[in-house]
């Protein structure tokens, strides 16, 4: 049977989703949106209809382009007093974080708009042939993961908020708990919100009864969004930044994002030195990692403007702020972020990278629909300079980094991470795997990671027992070295193709699997 592509994904039924659209014929795209379709219902916690994201796509050998869908603060603030605004404890066992929930806490959502978007420019296949794994998915059920248990364990006082969400997402074996690893998850109302979309298109969503559930409910409950939020809201192509790394090219995510950006300076910065001879995890290796990330925080600090707004592309990627910083090189929190990736490619040459976003969710369900939105305006990482005080009706940035790889040996790839402030360094310490160590893609995605933030390095377990890390924790007295993997350190899904075939790497950190499909309908 002739492979029709791959998938990599963070669910089982994610995967199985796109893969079984790519086996009926479908293109990557078409795979993608119906995977995303998929993701909502299965990986809840991680992603909803009421979040946002982005895509980079590639049709053929045609331009990268990329498509922002993710939220929009509102078009008006109303006084704190008046706001359903509240904090919550995430509870990770042996430490705890504070979150920001209620309706107060929602942005405009994109999610939406932006699968229809990507559908009227891509896509080959209807619509609702698209959305029905999903819908059959919410009907019959899915069977709950370790990784989704664990996402409802941290953050069960989000979805035990209202009565609505504790009933939807009880556990049908453990009486007075939210769904456990095993438990069949049905979610009946979100069929149902899937097949209106399938059937009246994004319409019912942004201007008709959707809309209006919507805004009613923050007009009576304290929440932000009017009619006039949704039905303005759209999804904007950007141009990709494009840079090349010791002869390979690769494309990131635009502004107003922030997180591709970062990713690129740090390329740069590492491209101005020579690989290191020692080899993977040695200590040069990792000295060098360290220096780069702390520098990328600083530079993320210095180019980005106002405090809240995007990081400055022109002044990020400028030759004499890299040279500045590559002076410093040469002479020398735990959080379950609410994120997801996916990535599709296809016998045709088609890539699309996906990563999507609900923060954590707001704690509210819209009333019989089975959709939570988003709790981005209660994120610390999205409001650097104090909740309340973001800016009306502008694009919030993201540290979310959809990326394709284009090696010089023709060789394609696509990945990208889930995982806040970590995503940036999980695929950046993934690209140096692949292209300065020549490792294959399981591996590269494998392999363990750190990442310094703050001040405070974090090393994941896994590196060789000979080499000594004292050197490297003598540098950051602030350390952490980790007993086991985790998913802390960013969930790398990916992708590649070269002249064997297909690959993909699924990263067992958040869950990650691979699918290949084979091609049994038209093509």
């Amino acid at each position: 049977m002739k492979t029709a592509g791959v998938v990599a994904a963070g669910h089982p039924a994610t995967a199985d989703a796109a893969a079984a659209i790519l086996e009926a014929g479908g293109n990557a795209f078409d795979a993608v949106i119906a995977g995303q379709f998929a993701a909502c219902v299965a990986e809840p916690v991680l992603c909803s209809l009421g979040g946002g994201g982005f895509l980079l796509t590639r049709k053929g050998q045609g331009p990268v382009e990329a498509l922002d869908f993710f939220v929009q603060t509102p078009k008006r603030k109303r006084p704190a007093q008046e706001i359903e605004f509240l904090p919550i404890l995430a509870d990770f066992g042996d430490a705890q974080q504070e979150f920001h929930i209620g309706l107060g806490s929602v942005a405009t959502p994109g999610m939406v708009a932006g699968l229809f978007a990507a559908h009227r420019r891509y896509a080959s296949l209807p619509m609702p042939v698209l959305v029905e794994p999903a819908i059959r998915l919410a009907r019959e059920g899915v069977r709950i993961n370790a990784l989704q248990a664990y996402a409802f364990r941290i953050v069960g006082a989000i979805y035990s908020h209202t009565e609505d969400s504790r009933q939807l997402y009880a556990s049908p074996t453990l009486p007075g708990s939210l769904v456990v690893e095993g438990d069949l998850l049905r979610q009946t109302q979100l069929a149902g919100s899937l097949e209106r979309l399938a059937r009246e298109g994004e319409r019912w969503f942004y201007h008709d009864e959707f809309a209006q559930l919507v805004a009613e409910l923050c007009r009576r409950e304290g929440g932000l969004l009017i009619p006039d939020d949704l039905r303005l809201y759209r999804a904007e192509p950007r141009e990709p930044v494009t840079l090349d790394y010791r002869g390979n090219r690769i494309w990131i995510n635009p502004p107003p994002s922030s997180g591709g950006l970062l990713l690129g300076f740090a390329l740069k910065l590492l491209e101005s030195l020579d690989p290191v001879r020692e080899g993977f995890g040695s200590t040069a290796h990792l000295e060098r990692l360290a220096r780069v990330m702390g520098l990328t925080d600083r530079a993320r600090l210095e180019t980005q403007s106002g405090g809240d707004g995007p990081v400055d592309a022109r002044r990020l990627l400028d030759p004499g702020l890299l040279a500045r910083y590559l002076n410093e090189v040469a002479g020398r929190s735990p959080a379950l972020r609410g994120t997801t990736h996916l990535n599709v490619m296809d016998a045709a040459g088609n890539v699309a990278s996906l990563t999507a976003s609900n923060g954590e969710g707001c704690g509210v369900l819209i009333p019989d629909t089975g959709i939570m939105l988003n709790n981005m305006l209660g994120e610390q990482d999205l409001n650097p300079r104090g909740f309340f005080r973001w800016r009306e009706d502008q694009r919030l940035t993201s540290m979310m980094a959809p990326t394709l790889l284009s090696r010089a040996d023709g060789s394609e790839f696509a990945l990208g991470s889930g995982g806040s402030n970590r995503i940036r360094t999980a695929i950046l310490q993934v690209l140096v795997n692949l292209l300065d160590f020549g490792m294959p893609l399981e591996r590269a995605v494998a392999a363990s990671r750190i990442h310094l933030e703050g001040g405070l390095l974090s090393v994941e377990a896994g590196f060789d027992a000979a080499i000594d890390l004292g050197p490297l924790l003598a540098q950051y007295p602030k350390h952490r070295v980790w007993r086991e993997r985790s998913l802390f350190f960013g969930g790398v899904h990916a992708v590649g193709l070269d002249r064997e075939g297909f690959s993909g790497a699924g990263d067992a950190r958040r869950g990650g699997v691979v699918r290949f499909a084979g091609a049994t309908g038209p093509t």
